[in-house]
Formats: structure tokens, sequence, C-alpha cells
């Protein structure tokens, strides 16, 4: 029986922070155990067991990184031998070349048709019970062929986000290395080292830069209209005790929605093909202390302002908590960074790869403009910009996109229903 290895927790991570050891030796081991908490690049998050067995050996100590495939713990029948403790970090040398040379999920495959205990979370159970999805056919994108939510098809249809197909986005051949330079620091200097977050920010982001080819278009919104609407809503909410709604709230419905109509945003490139995804599964940008990341709102078209409001905070609580699961920032197809609370009033983003498109949204600021009967007269304005992926999104496309979005915010009350 093999040993337990770190899984991939997510598709960026390359290691990973054993933070807590949840079992220990002489236990007994069930597939589907929570056996310990990992910390990745992402958020901690729960590990569960692949395997069964008796656990002989905690190979890894708490605190210890580790690299994705190393042995962290042994059990009853493993023939492994123990990786090296990673204070060293002394990964044998082949599997740190494939760790760092291969940022993609382990190689999906389909449960067999008679596994009783077939490898989901229980998300993906969840979705699939609902959606009358038999998991034994569906192949598992996650650790050890681990079938997680997005990879559940929709009932007689695809998987509704389309991990597989987001991963074939990526690039197959890395950008031409540039000259590094080095920065010089005194010794009065702080040198702070990465954080796993912010290497792999450092390192899509690089990436999105010199393999995109990025353009830009921005819209300036009348938002008036949304601030008097929103500000009646909240009146009501405040009386009746229920949560309040934002400007951030209205603007990801809008996206959403305006996505829907123009699935050119909505897309991914795929090297060969576009896929134009079948739903709109919304990443929202969050910081977090080491950085930033992008939880996701699935299906976000097809939600009312409430849900989209209450799903959002939920997410957010969780993502700076580290609380979220890997199905809960994987998976999203178009993303909205909102600087608007920190008084920035415009801005363009960095696409979030495999995706096409990013929104970025600026505050709400008052300013003299001329309205229908050419008076100059004091009004709220918004500015929203898009990135896009010019291998995908064309500028025409993108304009058409930006135009549904500005009608919808400048008639908010739309969005009602």
């Amino acid at each position: 029986m093999p040993d337990i290895t770190m899984p991939k927790l997510s598709d960026t991570m390359l290691e990973g922070t054993l933070v807590k050891w949840l079992k220990k030796t002489g236990d007994t081991i069930e597939i589907g155990d929570v056996i310990a908490e990992v910390e990745t690049d992402k958020a901690t998050m729960e590990m569960e067991a692949f395997e069964e067995g008796t656990l002989i050996e905690l190979v890894i100590p708490e605190g210890g990184v580790v690299k994705v495939g190393e042995v962290i713990a042994i059990l009853s029948g493993g023939d492994a031998k123990p990786a090296a403790a990673p204070a060293k970090k002394a990964a044998p040398a082949a599997d740190a070349k494939a760790a760092a040379s291969s940022p993609t999920a382990p190689k999906p495959r389909a449960a067999a048709a008679g596994d009783s205990k077939v490898k989901a979370s229980p998300l993906a159970k969840k979705i699939a019970a609902e959606r009358g999805i038999d998991l034994s056919t569906v192949i598992g994108s996650g650790p050890g062929g681990r079938i997680v939510a997005a990879d559940v098809p929709e009932k007689g249809g695809a998987p509704a986000a389309a991990p597989s197909a987001s991963r074939a986005a990526v690039p197959a051949t890395p950008a031409p290395a540039a000259a590094r330079i080095e920065a010089v620091a005194s010794d009065s200097d702080k040198r702070v080292p990465l954080t796993g977050m912010r290497r792999t920010i450092a390192e899509r982001l690089l990436a999105s830069k010199t393999q995109i080819p990025h353009f830009y278009l921005s819209v300036e919104i009348d938002a008036g209209p949304l601030a008097q609407l929103r500000k009646d809503i909240n009146a009501a909410a405040e009386a009746s005790g229920t949560p309040k709604v934002t400007v951030n709230d209205f603007v990801l419905l809008a996206t959403a929605r305006a996505a829907g109509i123009h699935p050119a945003v909505n897309s991914a490139f795929a090297g060969d093909s576009i896929i134009e995804y079948a739903s709109v599964n919304l990443s929202v940008a969050i910081a977090v202390d080491d950085g930033l990341i992008t939880p996701v709102i699935r299906g976000a078209n097809k939600l009312s302002l409430r849900e989209v409001s209450l799903a959002v905070k939920d997410l957010a609580a969780r993502a700076r908590g580290k609380k979220l699961k890997p199905e809960e920032y994987q998976g999203g197809t178009i993303t909205v960074s909102n600087l608007g609370a920190y008084g920035v009033e415009s801005f363009y983003a960095i696409i979030n790869p495999p995706q096409a498109a990013i929104l970025a949204v600026g505050a709400i600021v008052k300013k003299p403009v001329v309205n229908a009967q050419d008076q100059i007269v004091v009004g709220q304005r918004m500015t929203i910009a898009l990135s896009g992926d010019h291998r995908v999104v064309d500028g025409a496309a993108g304009a058409e996109f930006l135009a549904t979005l500005k009608k919808s915010l400048e008639t908010p009350a739309t969005l009602l229903f």
C-alpha cells in the first residue's frame, strides 16, 4: 500500500506547509479521513486520506515545508522511504525537477464503475446527487484523481467549470527568460522572505503579462442612480435588520449578467481553440495579508442581488481566514477587482490566466458634468476598465460588453429582477 504524500491542493501549488497533524501513529486511517491541516499558496485547508491502513510514522513534523509528491507519513504495508526532513528541504532531484516544471494537477482519471468508495469532495457528492450524476463516470481533476465540484457536469452536459480545459489553456511553453535585474540592499534594509502565496502571485502575473497580449478599454458610469438605489435598499434593510448591499454587489451582478450575454469575455484561449464557458463563474479579487486571492461565485449570472451579496461576504470572510476549499477558488471564468474602497479612481488590472478578461473598478467620485440640458452640474461618476486577451476578445466585443454593463449600472433597478 503506498505511503501518504503531499497532494496538489491547487492548480498552482508546488509545496505546502504541514500546519497540524490531526492523526497520530497507531491510528487506523480510512479513505476520506481528515488527517492534517495544510497551508498552500492559497489557503489553509484540511487534507483527506486517499489510502487506508494503519499510520505507523509521521515523516514530516508540524511546520515542515513539503514539495508536492513528497512522503509525509507512512501507512502499514508501505514500502517507500521517508522523504528528507523539511528543514533541510533536500527533496530528490528528480522530484524537485518534476514539481518545478509541472504546475498542472496530477493526470485525471475516471473512478472505476464498481468502486464503492469514489474519491470525491463532499460538495462534489452533494452537487452530483442534486443533478442525478453517477460519480463513477466522472473524471476527477483533484489530487489522486479526486473528484471536485468543478468536475461534476451539468445534467447531460459537460463540466460547468471545465477544469481540464482551463488547464489546457495555460501556454505549453514558457516565455524566453529575460535577464534578471538584482535588487541591491544595504545593511539597514529589511529583507522579507516570499510566502508561498506571494511567490505564486509573482510567477502567475509575470506569465500573464509576458504571454498574454493585453489590451485595455474603459467607460465612465453615471453612478447617481446606483448610489440612490443602494441608499434606499439599505434604509429598508436597516429597518428590517437584514444585511446591507454594497456598490460592489451591483457591479458583480451586472458584470456576471453582461458576461452571460457576451460570451467572448467569458472565455479562455486553449492553443488551437477558444473555450466559451457555459456558466459565468465570477472570480472576485480579495485582499488578504499575504497578497490576493480570487474566490469564485459559481453561476453568478443566475443569482439575485441578495444572493451575490451574501456569497461574496461569506467568501471574503473565509478567504481572509484562509478557510477556503480548493473548489471555491478554482474554475473562475472572468474576474472583477475593485479598489474603489481605497479611494482609487481608475486603474487597469492584469488578466488572471487562463481567463480572457478582468474588470478594474474605481471609486464613485463627485465631479462637474454636463447634463442633457447642457448645464454644468455636480455628478457622480465611476470608471470601469476592461483588460482583455486579444487572442480571444476583439476590441469591438469588449466595447459591446462594456456598453451592456454600463446600461445595467445606470439603470440599476433592472438588476433587481
